[in-house]
């Protein structure tokens, strides 16, 4: 029978749903004609297979040919399916057992010589595989990402002729490299040292940190801002094992998955986007969508530099992950969920020159500038950050080669990672995750401290959001402080941190 059948895997999202490759040999003129929904990459894997086939010493059957990438419905793209359908003719015509094939899947890409290229994607992949109870066959330059998923066993191989010597049993398939036992914990970008003065900065960036809290820095320009943003990732805890395979997920699913480095897979991602992206490049897109910086940030942080400067819809889609931690795209054909449970950091100057309030007075903007210069940022965006800190421009002599260094990032981060502890042991996640109920639940105030929150809600005219994220920072307040119950203090500094609710409005 000249028919054979090989699995694969496409990418739709961060999924990798199965594609069965089917190949059918028959008789008539020479010809080779692909369907099931393919794109013009899969359509040229005609004449890179043929090559590859001969090139690696095997005959290339003068028949006609078909081959099917069921299902029919799902789209495929790029040369992910190079690999099965060489395999699949080679089965077809009898230069293979075909029945090795039914424990493996395989995805890669064939250069003209035979080599495997690599493609995207493989993780997902590598994970679907193992569900379905078969190993994943893949290029060999993938495989320290697919070693991320080292349990599902999958096959890195460099060539399709190491791979038909393995199919054949001439030859022991190549292992996955180890993975490294001394992860890069802490960031290489900075450490909060490096910060001179801004006590109150540093001290909301903590805070930020313990709680899972989104963060707003205002400041004329060079007060230090993003070098602050830049040194969040340094406060935060390492990922743990199943959040490292997530944030590892994603990251295979998109472009940038294939620099994905091992020894740094348990860092926090910083995705730091300019300011002219598109709401497509936030929220993420395409024929079959790929996850944007909202998902890439994904258990990391997402900063936003000059916030005003954006487009005002880029900004606006980022309102419904802010408070769901997911992103839902769709398209004609499909509907996709990414995950984006990101932290927010974002920095603006306080007017369009950039030193309003700055005691040199060289401020020159007028009111009606200012206004508008402030109003692309909508209420409702602003509201949903639960920290507003200004940054003012810093004396000569802070910044003096002996002025004194603030604390270091390892010092910050034990406090943090001790903060997290209890919250994780008391609600089972951070506070700036706490819905409803868990806000009344772990949040509750004194009497007294009640009536100072609604006064600070009557005259600034806050909203319930704004009085719910208010509570949820002064518990992270009182978490840095080991106290069990919110105090004045704790709830005095939170609402602090909401003055500038009113005055970017």
């Amino acid at each position: 029978m000249s028919l054979a059948l090989v699995h694969s895997r496409a990418r739709v999202g961060v999924a990798a749903p199965e594609v069965r490759v089917e190949v059918h040999l028959s008789g008539g003129l020479p010809s080779t004609q692909i369907v099931g929904l393919p794109e013009a990459a899969v359509r040229e894997s005609r004449e890179r297979v043929r090559t590859a086939i001969l090139c690696a010493q095997f005959e290339f059957p003068a028949r006609r040919i078909t081959i099917n990438l069921a299902p029919a419905d799902l789209p495929k793209e790029g040369g992910r399916f190079d690999l099965p359908i060489a395999l699949g003719i080679l089965a077809a015509s009898g230069q293979i057992d075909r029945d090795a094939l039914a424990t493996l899947e395989f995805v890669g890409e064939l250069a003209l010589t035979g080599e495997l290229r690599p493609v995207d994607g493989v993780l997902p992949a590598a994970l679907a595989a193992m569900h379905d109870g078969r190993r994943l066959v893949l290029p060999a330059a993938n495989a320290g990402e697919a070693s991320l998923a080292s349990h599902a066993l999958p096959i890195p191989a460099r060539t399709l002729l190491q791979v038909c010597a393995g199919l054949r049993g001439e030859q022991p398939w190549p292992a996955l490299p180890e993975e490294p036992e001394d992860f890069a914990l802490t960031p290489v970008i900075g450490d909060l040292a490096d910060v001179r003065g801004q006590p109150q900065a540093r001290r909301a960036l903590e805070i930020a940190a313990a709680g899972g809290h989104h963060l707003l820095l205002c400041g004329s320009p060079g007060s230090g801002k993003t070098l602050l943003a830049s040194r969040l990732p340094g406060l935060l805890p390492p990922l743990n094992q199943d959040e490292a395979l997530e944030v590892a997920t994603i990251a295979s699913a998109s472009q940038s998955g294939r620099g994905l480095e091992i020894a740094r897979w348990r860092l926090r991602p910083f995705r730091q986007p300019h300011h002219t992206a598109s709401a497509v490049a936030m929220v993420g897109g395409g024929p079959l969508p790929r996850p944007g910086e909202i998902s890439l940030a994904h258990h990391g942080v997402l900063f936003l530099d000059e916030l005003p400067e954006w487009q005002r819809h880029a900004l606006e889609v980022l309102r419904e992950p802010l408070e769901s931690g997911s992103i839902a795209v769709s398209r004609a054909a499909l509907h996709l969920t990414f995950p984006a449970r990101f932290q927010l950091v974002a920095a603006m100057n306080p007017c369009p020159c950039g030193w309003a309030g700055d005691p040199s007075g060289r401020c020159r903007c007028t009111g009606d500038a200012i206004r508008r210069y402030r109003g692309r940022i909508s209420g409702p965006l602003l509201e949903r950050i639960d920290l507003h800190v200004e940054v003012p421009r810093l004396p000569p002599q802070a910044l003096r080669r002996d002025a004194p260094r603030g604390e270091d990032s390892a010092t910050v981060r034990a406090r943090v990672m001790a903060a997290r502890a209890r919250q994780l042991r008391r609600a089972g996640c951070v506070n700036g995750c706490l819905d409803t109920a868990a806000t009344a639940r772990d949040c509750e105030l004194s009497p007294a401290d009640e009536l100072l929150l609604e006064h600070a809600i009557e005259q600034w005219q806050l909203s319930a959001r704004s009085m719910h994220r208010i509570l949820r920072v002064a518990r992270t307040i009182a978490d840095l402080d080991d106290c069990q119950a919110i105090g004045r203090a704790h709830l005095s500094e939170a609402i602090g941190y909401r003055r500038m609710d009113r005055e970017l409005r």
